[in-house]
């Protein structure tokens, strides 16, 4: 009986392992990350922006189509849209805020792609607010890095989404001659396999 019961454990530990190693931690490539947006000025076209400074991982179980402790971290005073004054007065407690509020989030956990194929959902916090949003991802490719000497296993991502940023309590210039209320994301990103 006692050998019955190791033998049950051994198997279990095996099984646990086996199980484990399908669900991987990927940590964002900085350098192969972009977080674009866009946002309409006054009716005339949209301005195009990007944030320069994003970290993040999270873990993706490719055998259950299963993503989890998703955290992305944007460091707001990185905003660019090639103008310095907008720039500065997007930094400024009009927008971003970034001496209050130096980071935006988003955290996501237990997205079953199978169930809800290309569907990300988490939450976005900006400005201190915590909503809710839904990216509309597609995972290009996973594979070994076909570059340099060390060649990881990387995974590339397409994501787009879109929020109103008055519901983070961002509502300066909001109207039919200010600066538009929908904020369009556009996210590329590569991701290292730990």
């Amino acid at each position: 009986m006692k050998k019955y019961n190791i033998l049950i454990l051994i198997i279990s530990m095996v099984f646990m392992q086996v199980v484990n190693a399908e669900n991987n931690n990927y940590v964002i490539d900085e350098s192969h990350f972009s977080l674009g947006f866009m946002v309409e000025h006054a009716g005339y076209a949209k301005t195009l922006g990007m944030f320069k400074k994003v970290s993040g991982s999270f873990n993706y179980d490719k055998g259950k189509n299963l993503l989890s402790n998703v955290e992305i971290i944007i460091d707001t005073s990185s905003v660019f849209t090639n103008h310095e004054k907008r720039d500065a007065h997007l930094r400024s407690p009009d927008f971003l805020d970034v001496v209050k509020f130096p980071t935006m989030r988003f955290i996501a956990d237990n997205n079953n792609l199978n169930m809800n194929p290309n569907k990300v959902t988490g939450e976005l916090t900006l400005l201190g607010i915590s909503k809710k949003i839904t990216l509309h991802a597609v995972i290009n490719k996973i594979e070994k890095y076909p570059f340099g000497f060390i060649k990881p296993i990387v995974m590339g991502v397409s994501a787009t989404a879109s929020f109103n940023r008055t519901d983070f309590g961002m509502d300066y210039a909001v109207g039919e001659n200010g600066v538009g209320n929908q904020i369009d994301l556009i996210i590329e990103f590569e991701a290292i396999k730990q």
